[in-house]
């Protein structure tokens, strides 16, 4: 995929393994339209296939990292069929899979608001950078509605207590919180965002590709399994990546004390 794709609603770019989606609505916050779910469903999909990017770092351009969904869209909607309701909401849902179950590790670097559909946005992704100034919330309650499509990744990442009271209550949390309540890996100072995320990218790149994907399906299908099922998967999985040419250069740099083949001089 050509990172010079004209996108009207995000930007997309990669540079030494990393790519970066970026949304790119700052005159409405970054809120997210049918338009947005299209174009991100699209470059994530051509993500996963890319052999060049080795990890995404998802972000918002100006003020905000995503206010959810658009007004605009919203005053649209209420009209809706169920019909027509149902088809857009699979679209939303059909997304967050998508990034959810990438296979490259992924990073939401939050700068500012993250509302609703965006904290959403924010949950499928594996790690969570957030500035002091960013603000999360599952807002929905207070419209009469509820945060249905991301509440499985939100369930996955905060457990159930933590859901209780966001989605109940719909209240704003700032980063600190976002971080006691688990939903944050970092919180840093707005100045300090971009150089705490390229030191995760670091982390991320110095490590094996092909075992940064079996990680995620690990995390994805075990807690799924009982510990029969388990035990012959596990084995199996450690196994052929024992074998693998990405286990075997691995292995084989540890022991003769030099950088495996993938970690960029």
């Amino acid at each position: 995929m050509s990172d010079n794709k004209a996108y009207q609603t995000i930007t997309y770019s990669v540079d030494d393994f990393v790519a970066k989606v970026n949304f790119n609505r700052p005159e409405v916050h970054n809120a997210f339209n049918e338009v947005m779910i299209s174009e991100l469903t699209d470059v994530f999909k051509n993500i996963k296939d890319e052999k060049e990017v080795r990890v995404v770092v998802l972000t918002g351009n100006g003020k905000s990292f995503c206010a959810g969904a658009d007004l605009n869209w919203m005053k649209k909607i209420i009209d809706f069929s169920f019909e027509e309701n149902m088809r857009e909401s699979l679209d939303l849902a059909e997304l967050f899979y998508i990034m959810y179950t990438l296979p490259k590790p992924t990073i939401a670097k939050v700068n500012g608001a993250a509302i609703g559909g965006g904290a959403g946005l924010v949950c499928v992704c594996d790690l969570v950078i957030a500035s002091e100034k960013a603000k999360f919330s599952l807002s929905e309650v207070k419209l009469g509605l509820v945060p249905a499509c991301i509440s499985p990744y939100v369930l996955r990442r905060v457990g159930e207590r933590v859901c209780r009271e966001l989605f109940l209550t719909g209240e704003r949390i700032d980063g600190k919180k976002a971080y006691d309540l688990g939903l944050a890996n970092q919180v840093v100072p707005y100045d300090k965002l971009d150089e705490a995320t390229n030191e995760m990218v670091k982390k991320l790149t110095s490590s094996g590709p092909n075992a940064l994907a079996m990680c995620k399906d690990l995390l994805s299908k075990v807690p799924q399994m009982n510990f029969d099922h388990a035990k012959k998967y596990t084995a199996e999985v450690i196994a052929n990546l024992r074998i693998s040419e990405e286990g075997q250069e691995g292995m084989s740099a540890f022991f003769e004390k030099r950088k495996p083949g993938w970690v960029k001089e």
